[in-house]
């Protein structure tokens, strides 16, 4: 019988979970997923203003990818992605319109 699974604990009301992963040989991982510790917040910025867009996460250098309409955005004279650590970052250059 394996013992990798999702484990819980409960709390009243709250709970916290985590998946335990049972690797090949003595190697045990207990992984929590990685969640937004902050979300992205609503913003308005003047046409042709830079503009940044940032979230943080509860794992350090996750890998992220960001989107405008169900589209991957990629790093360009237009998008500038950004991650250090927990933080995640897009800057628009010159905004427009259509940016929205």
């Amino acid at each position: 019988k394996s013992d990798s699974d999702t484990y819980s604990c409960d709390i009243g009301d709250a709970q916290s979970r985590a998946k335990l992963t049972v690797q090949d040989g003595f190697y045990m991982s207990l992984e929590k997923p990685c969640v937004f510790t902050k979300e992205l917040a609503d913003t308005e910025v003047t046409e042709g203003e830079d503009v940044s867009l940032q979230c943080e996460t509860s794992r350090p250098d996750s890998p992220e990818k960001w989107c405008k309409d169900g589209k991957s955005l990629r790093n360009s004279s237009k998008y500038n992605i950004r991650q250090s650590g927990f933080e995640a970052k897009l800057v628009i250059h010159r905004a427009e319109g259509r940016d929205s």
